[in-house]
């Protein structure tokens, strides 16, 4: 029976090294950033506790509790057993056998580190040995010039003077040329972080370049990047490629996901959706939180795998975890979808940057008490976006400028309450529930809460509904909480879209539903540090870099934003990235419009139905034209899908010709847009004319005629009447024709001469 047991606890140790493994996996892929800048290690996967809690208001909750809980009391049930089998086993062995037994094999299975060289080659090294009085319980470069490592093989080696080498020659130098890159990756890092200028940033990335050419990952992985969007360097898709082809050799998650990219978007390679799927899958395996961003919206959309809610649920769950987990309390990063084709069809309208007179504007109201200008000004300040420089003041949270100060933060939030100021009255409430200068009172947190959700602060409102859902301070009550959830996630806080998609997801307090909870999700991930590239790109594009911008933008576009799927989509089909060659322009950006489309965007519904009608990209096909617009005519009531139908029904292009449908979606067109009206006129008196001559050559005149009976459509003496109407037309036509040669004037030479007056004679003349 004894050697069942050690085996059991050899299973066991075997167990815990391999989780031990896992764990340094996990915690060796963190770096997830694909910005020039590096993000916090928050932004990576790692194993969190989820149970139903709230922190900084947000819920975690144990995903999938309670399908799985009669299997996990059958496990418990089990484990018990045999724990009590094992228990029964070790009580009738000879213990202490067992335990020298077991020292025997750890020893046995420890490795043993051995000299090489020096003056006890092939000996084992001993630790802990003493040197210039001091131990080391490693090897060790001390006392050499060339820095390899060396280990005593004797305690004292001052007295026995018995050592060797800890490596070869040549893994010395590998490891001195790997901690020399390392050296030059954090130069690189440091320049790059800390500077605001172009030319640092471009002198960074040479130190980045050279670390990379002494194969450093992290430094291979920012240059790989670079090398594909074109950022500080110049864009390169070929080297990129290589470099993310070696990363996954090394088994990078980073490089894994970027190669799946090039194979679904088809760049510097032969476009395979199964080649980009599987190392998709390896690199979200490896923690890429992108990779799983891009799992989720395939599984959600059904892009080369099954539709499959539950898996998309799964990856967006995950992502979404990590995000909220990197959201304070202000609402988060802003993210700014600028639409190009918007701008293209509207350009007076906004286009996502603040002018400078108009912050000045906020300014000046915000100094005269508005409050919210003050909050909206300082949320950008805080977060920077809109052509405002991030700029961190806030001490009830701290960052790297302003320390975190409790007393302050009090002081400040006590003033704006005393005013009612919602923002006062909920950093009072959230001082009270967390104990931040004040001792814990649930009672006035809640009253403080309810005061800023009355005037519709949203972080009130957030965090009174984390309140009734936990039953802090109140009865715990879904409906609240799921009523302040809603009111706080109108106000677009990704922490309230967070929650309800927790709720959905689980059917707490509402019925589950996995779709609801997934585009939840969803909306959360897009919220994440990465969405940041969107306003990357747009500088791009607007800088003249249309193929920086277009795979930005393509990447995005994998990852479910429909902004971006639109801007990729408009920039192929103006045909103004020469990275794609011309032939794949028109059926890439069909693709990218038929995703945007399926995600409610007007324009590219309309472009999928124009794309056929003319043809591009593929064959030209009315009737799949007509389907498109009759969804944005029905779905999003779009004046030109209505206006297009109407044409189709004039000239009967993929349905039956129909005069009238036509006139009727031209009247829904010029209801649904005042600049509808003009065509829509035009179109018309064009459809009358139509109409006249179709229905002049329908008619048989001869035939009407010989059926027309006038002495009963007009009476007996019809024929008077119409002469009596002749004839005074042709007196007025004569009355008319007299009085124009009336008016005609007479020739100068026939006006009868005008005698002239002599003058009167000289007496009668006045005096000079």
């Amino acid at each position: 029976m004894g050697w069942r047991v050690r085996l059991a606890l050899l299973l066991c140790v075997a167990l815990l090294w391999a989780a031990g493994l896992a764990a340094a996996d996990e915690e060796g892929n963190q770096d997830e950033s694909l910005e020039s800048e590096a993000l916090p290690a928050e932004d990576q996967v790692k194993d969190r506790s989820t149970g139903t809690q709230v922190v900084a208001g947000q819920i975690f909750l144990e995903s999938g509790k309670s399908d799985s809980q009669p299997e996990d009391e059958e496990n418990f049930q089990s484990q018990e057993e045999e724990k009590e089998n094992s228990l029964e086993e070790l009580n009738s062995l000879d213990m202490s056998d067992l335990l020298n037994k077991d020292l025997e094999d750890t020893e046995m299975q420890s490795p043993v580190l051995t000299a090489i060289g020096g003056t006890a080659d092939g000996e084992p090294c001993h630790f802990p040995f003493l040197f210039m009085e001091k131990e080391y319980a490693e090897c060790t470069a001390d006392g050499r010039e060339d820095g390899r490592l060396w280990c005593a093989t004797t305690y004292d080696y001052k007295k026995d003077q018995k050592w060797g080498f800890c490596e070869t020659e040549e893994q010395s130098n590998k490891r001195r040329q790997m901690q020399e890159a390392e050296d030059i990756y954090q130069t690189g890092m440091k320049i790059l972080n800390e500077s605001t200028k172009k030319a640092q940033k471009k002198e960074a990335y040479q130190y980045l370049l050279k670390a990379a050419d002494m194969n450093h990952t992290k430094a291979m992985e920012k240059v790989s990047y670079a090398l594909l969007f074109g950022d500080y360097l110049k864009q390169n898709i070929q080297s990129s490629k290589e470099l993310f082809e070696k990363l996954t050799e090394e088994g990078s998650p980073k490089g894994q996901m970027a190669l799946g990219f090039l194979y679904a978007s088809g760049l510097g390679v032969n476009s395979s959706q199964a080649k980009a799927l599987v190392y998709y899958t390896f690199g979200a395996l490896g923690g890429n939180l992108i990779a799983h961003m891009i799992l989720g919206y395939r599984y959600w959309a059904g892009i080369g795998v099954l539709q499959s809610c539950e898996s998309a649920l799964t990856h967006y769950r995950l992502v979404a975890n990590h995000v909220a987990s990197d959201i304070s309390l202000t609402g988060g990063t802003v993210v700014q979808r600028i639409r190009l084709a918007d701008e293209v069809e509207n350009p007076g309208m906004a286009s996502g940057m603040l002018e400078e007179d108009l912050i000045q504007y906020y300014q000046f109201v915000a100094e005269k008490g508005d409050v919210q200008a003050q909050v909206g000004l300082g949320q950008l300040h805080l977060h920077g976006g809109r052509g405002v420089e991030q700029n961190h003041q806030m001490y009830s949270e701290g960052s790297d400028v302003v320390p975190q100060n409790n007393e302050t933060a009090l002081q400040y939030f006590k003033k704006a309450a005393d005013m009612g100021n919602p923002v006062g009255q909920s950093g009072l409430g959230m001082a009270y529930l967390y104990g931040r200068g004040v001792p814990v009172n649930y009672e006035l947190a809640l009253k403080y809460f309810q005061k800023a959700a009355e005037q519709g602060w949203v972080d009130g409102q957030l965090q009174l509904g984390s309140m009734y859902y936990n039953g802090i301070g109140v009865k715990r009550d879904y409906k609240q909480a799921l009523k302040y959830f809603n009111l706080a996630s109108q106000g677009g806080h990704i922490l309230a879209f967070y929650n309800l998609a927790q709720m959905h997801a689980t059917g707490t307090g509402v019925m589950r539903s996995c779709h609801t909870a997934v585009e939840l999700f969803k909306n959360v991930c897009e919220r994440g540090r990465w969405s940041e590239r969107l306003m990357t790109a747009y500088n791009s594009y607007k800088d003249g870099d249309s193929n920086s911008a277009v795979v930005q933008y393509l990447l995005l576009a994998e990852q479910g934003y429909e902004v971006a799927q639109s801007n990729a989509a408009f920039i192929l089909d103006q045909k103004e990235a020469s990275i794609v060659g011309e032939n794949e322009t028109y059926p890439r950006a069909l693709l990218h419009w038929n995703r945007a489309a399926s995600q409610g965007y007007t324009v590219a519904r309309i472009k999928l139905g124009d794309y056929h009608f003319y043809g591009f990209g593929t064959d030209v096909d009315y009737e799949t034209a007509f389907i498109h617009y009759r969804l944005a005519s029905e779905q999003q009531h779009s004046a030109q899908a209505m206006f297009n139908l109407g044409y189709m029904h004039e000239k009967g292009l993929g349905i039956k010709q129909d005069i009238h449908l036509a006139k009727r979606f031209y009247d829904m067109a010029a209801e649904a847009s005042p600049d509808a009206q003009v065509p829509v006129f035009l179109a018309l008196c064009k459809l009358g004319v139509i109409y006249a001559v179709q229905y002049i050559r329908e008619m048989n005149l001869r035939e009407v005629f010989s059926h027309i009976d006038m002495d009963q459509l007009l009476g007996p003496e019809w024929d008077l009447y119409l002469m009596t109407i002749i004839t005074l037309l042709l007196g007025t036509i004569i009355a008319y024709r007299q009085r124009q040669h009336q008016a005609i004037p007479r020739p100068a030479g026939l006006r009868p001469a005008v005698p002239q007056q002599e003058p009167p004679p000289p007496e009668h003349q006045p005096p000079q």
